[in-house]
């Protein structure tokens, strides 16, 4: 069984006279950097200097500075800017700073896990992942409670680094929720595999094939649209709140027979077999190494397949739906 801290259990003291260094200020950084100073945390933001990003932290009252002052500055260091933008970041500003005492963290462990990063032997690596979009993170912090949120260290060279770690977590409100005790390698890989084989990856193909096999036997494209996609938040929302079964228990007879025996035909032992692919890939790092490749090579191919999603005709046909129900304009 997993570890699961709340926060009672939480000692944040280890943070207190501390600076917390929030490099990066998008989805996660924004959101944890406003979490943290609510939680009386002092937060100071670390960003490329003219961005769009250095004038929507003024906006929330931050003072930003540059990366490497932020990281002179911070007790703890968040590396919260996307994946490939970290090592050259790390390289260039975050390593000059890196002195023994301080710890560096991040919200997912591809870069230490996949080695991109090497952090000097006299600072703690620690993780803080919490299991939500950056807005969701803030709702619920302002709303009084929190996300679920990892926790892992991949070198302790303070003897204190899980106490840091808890910490941080504890003041994102993630404590409220539970924090769960993991590793690098678990939260890098299963992530990973989660988000290929299930939730974008996955979920989008099905998508995809199934508004594919209406339209091309004659249904209308609006109608293939609320069908295979515009329904499915519903029925996400309905697993979320109630799991796989309250939401079996939530829809008609004929909906949840056709679900439980046609389901099992369509994403069969064959799917299952592919997941099984996509997991090795993740897990002998070839995956890592030909995303790594394609960042560095221009991220041309990255770029077709966006430009390629954003011509389907179902993107055409949902703009049009979203605009309709009023969720776009």
């Amino acid at each position: 069984m997993v570890k699961v801290y709340h926060d009672k259990e939480i000692d944040d003291s280890v943070l207190k006279g501390k600076t917390v260094a929030v490099l990066g200020y998008g989805s996660q950084g924004r959101a944890q950097a406003l979490n943290m100073r609510d939680s009386g945390v002092n937060v100071v933001v670390g960003l490329r200097p003219g961005g769009k990003s250095w004038k929507r932290a003024q906006e929330d009252g931050f003072k930003p500075v540059t990366h490497l002052e932020a990281a002179q500055r911070g007790d703890v260091v968040l590396m919260l800017m996307p994946d490939m933008a970290q090592p050259s970041v790390y390289k260039e500003e975050v390593a000059l700073a890196m002195k023994p005492g301080k710890a560096l963290q991040f919200a997912h462990g591809f870069n230490i896990h996949f080695g991109e990063i090497k952090p000097p032997k006299g600072v703690d690596v620690i993780m803080v992942a919490p299991k939500s979009p950056g807005a969701e993170m803030r709702r619920q912090y302002e709303a009084g409670f929190g996300v679920p949120a990892l926790v892992a260290v991949q070198q302790d060279a303070s003897g204190q680094a899980l106490k840091k770690a808890l910490a941080v977590a504890k003041a994102l409100g993630s404590g409220r929720a539970g924090v769960i005790e993991t590793t690098y390698k678990d939260e890098t890989e299963s992530d990973l595999f989660g988000e290929q084989a299930v939730l974008c990856g996955g979920v989008d193909q099905l998508i995809r094939r199934g508004f594919k096999v209406l339209t091309e036997a004659g249904y209308p494209p609006e109608l293939a649209y609320f069908e295979v996609c515009n329904e499915l938040k519903l029925i996400v929302d309905l697993i979320y709140k109630s799991g796989i079964g309250g939401m079996y228990r939530a829809v008609s007879d004929t909906a949840k027979w056709g679900g439980m025996t046609v389901g099992p035909v369509i994403v069969d032992d064959h799917v299952e077999q592919n997941m099984r692919k996509a997991l090795k890939a993740v897990r002998d790092g070839s995956f890592a190494k030909e995303w790594i490749a394609e960042s560095k090579a221009g991220a041309k191919k990255f770029e077709e397949l966006m430009a390629e999603c954003d011509g389907l005709e179902i993107e055409k046909v949902g703009r049009q739906v979203r605009r309709m129900s009023g969720l776009e304009k």
